[in-house]
């Protein structure tokens, strides 16, 4: 018979099928052995009854591989509801004793993170990620976008000197990407509208839930449009990602017990827009904690804000010392940017930072030379200034950050396969 997936198996409800997968659960009894096997679609119970199938099943493991013809039928003890009655049985390995059982406390997981990729909470995740990318690539698409990469390998910071990765490049020193930024920017004056999603690399030395060495970034950077024009899209982006998400993974936002309701309302509202002034008011007279006017939002306000409300939330407008050096200066107050953030519900933080890029060569030299940096490195970039600039501007979405706030995940080290941090570069 043909293989299919547990999946349409179950679909089909009843009649022969012929599945193959691993052993998820095995328990023997006297004269029979039930076995729940999965693939990478579901589980399905299976029992085998006949003395053959019994005796070839008694030293059988779980995660041993296996083939399996036999009939289905209505069970309403199975899990899922349905149990295949196994006629056939190929053994295509034996699996040793495996090492995950009882103790899964989050390190050891980590420690065995190439075995813990097999379990349905970390296949339900990683399968919501794929629909997540799938979801951008769409959004981003839909408008005329093109999907374009830019080095890993730069000479120059980009976001911050201090949390760069040195590299030797030939005896010579470069850096491992913290954004696709500086050379983004180039291309929009030829593709206009562009986006990318790859991996960036920060060396902060932090040990968070929130925070990894090694992650992905979705980026977008688009010419001539403008700072209202970049909050538009960065919520449609959003929204498509949810409702995406709510449509497609239903099963697997189960599995992981999120809660629909938390979800729901990001579909359905409009995400609020606030300056970081408005933010300041609001967190001294709604949680009393009175800020110094050109401090960064930290983690412990973005929390007390983000308990304020059901969606994303939008602040824009924040001090111009405590951003990045290209983003440009409010025309109206020089003291602050025509940037964003976009801070999760549910304590999860910033999800994307986002701008309207500086055209002003000498501002962006003088933002550099206060940062401590050389403007020298920056030659190619000022070129983009001198040869027909235009307005433009565009975002980054924190990947792990999004998959991790979606899924309500404890930590974002399960939102990615193998996680790099601090302390963790194995497996």
């Amino acid at each position: 018979m043909k293989f299919i997936s547990v999946e349409e198996a179950l679909k089909k409800k009843s009649g022969k099928v012929a599945i193959r997968g691993w052993i998820y659960r095995i328990r023997k009894m006297k004269d029979k052995i039930f076995i729940v096997m999965r693939d990478s679609s579901d589980i399905v119970q299976c029992v085998l009854k006949t003395p053959k199938l019994v005796k070839e099943a008694d030293d059988l493991l779980i995660e041993s591989s296996l083939e399996l013809e036999g009939t289905l039928q209505s069970d309403k003890r199975a899990p899922n509801g349905y149990e295949l009655k196994v006629s056939k049985m190929n053994i295509v390995h034996k699996a040793d004793d495996f090492p995950i059982g009882k103790d899964q406390s989050p390190e050891f997981l980590l420690d065995q993170r190439h075995l813990w990729l097999r379990s349905r909470k970390m296949v339900a995740i990683l399968k919501i990620r794929s629909t997540i990318l799938e979801a951008l690539r769409e959004h981003w698409r839909k408008k005329g976008f093109y999907e374009y990469h830019s080095p890993h390998l730069i000479g120059m910071q980009c976001e911050g000197g201090s949390t760069l990765f040195k590299v030797d490049y030939y005896g010579k020193p470069v850096y491992l990407t913290q954004t696709w930024q500086l050379h983004a920017e180039p291309a929009i004056f030829g593709l206009e509208k562009i986006f990318t999603i790859q991996p960036a690399f920060r060396a902060e030395k932090s040990k968070t839930s929130r925070h990894l060495s090694e992650m992905w970034i979705a980026e977008m950077e688009v010419a001539w449009e403008d700072f209202n024009y970049i909050q538009d899209d960065a919520e449609e982006a959003i929204k498509h990602v949810v409702n995406k998400v709510l449509k497609e993974n239903k099963k697997e936002l189960a599995i992981l017990k999120r809660d629909l309701k938390k979800l729901k309302p990001v579909v359905e509202k409009k995400f609020p827009r606030l300056t970081y002034d408005e933010v300041l008011k609001i967190l001294e007279k709604k949680k009393g904690m009175k800020i110094k006017w050109g401090k960064d939002l930290r983690t412990i306000e973005e929390d007390k804000l983000s308990e304020l409300y059901d969606v994303p939330i939008i602040v824009t407008h924040y001090p111009k010392e405590v951003k990045a050096f290209y983003m440009k200066e409010d025309e109206k107050n020089p003291k602050v940017v025509l940037g964003f953030d976009m801070i999760g519900p549910e304590g999860y933080g910033e999800l994307m930072g986002a701008s309207q890029r500086e055209e002003s060569i000498k501002k962006l030299v003088n933002n550099l030379k206060k940062q401590g940096e050389d403007p020298g490195k920056y030659h190619f970039y000022f070129d983009t200034r001198k040869y027909g600039s235009v307005p433009h501007g565009g975002y980054g979405i924190g990947v792990e950050r999004i998959i991790s706030w979606i899924c309500g995940l404890d930590s974002i080290k399960d939102a990615i396969a193998f996680p790099r941090t601090l302390q963790r570069y194995i497996p």
